[in-house]
């Protein structure tokens, strides 16, 4: 991942837990940092991913779930926590990568 330095004083670099708030990005770094942060997800062998989007106008959602339609390693994915109504964050489900040998 990363990093790109502070923002507005804000420390942009985000821990790789599974959990990725997008509240301090702009909508045309989000293709790039959610790509970038489900790689090291895979890398760290995270495979339950939660990813704030806010609620908003959709914007970012839309970035965020276009990204994970491309992706061949997400198995499944929907909006708020599994289980929960909330539309501001999206959960996802990624396959793990085969180890080369």
């Amino acid at each position: 991942m990363r990093d790109e330095g502070p923002v507005d004083g804000a420390d942009r670099r985000q821990p790789i837990d599974g959990s990725l708030d997008l509240h301090m990005f702009q909508p045309q770094d989000t293709r790039d940092l959610v790509n970038d942060y489900l790689d090291e997800c895979l890398r760290q062998g995270i495979l339950r991913v939660r990813i704030v989007h806010g609620k908003g106008i959709g914007v970012q959602r839309e970035i965020v779930h276009s990204v994970l339609r491309s992706r061949e390693d997400v198995v499944d994915f929907g909006l708020g926590a599994e289980g929960s109504g909330s539309w501001g964050a999206t959960w996802v489900a990624l396959r793990s990568r085969e180890v080369e040998t």
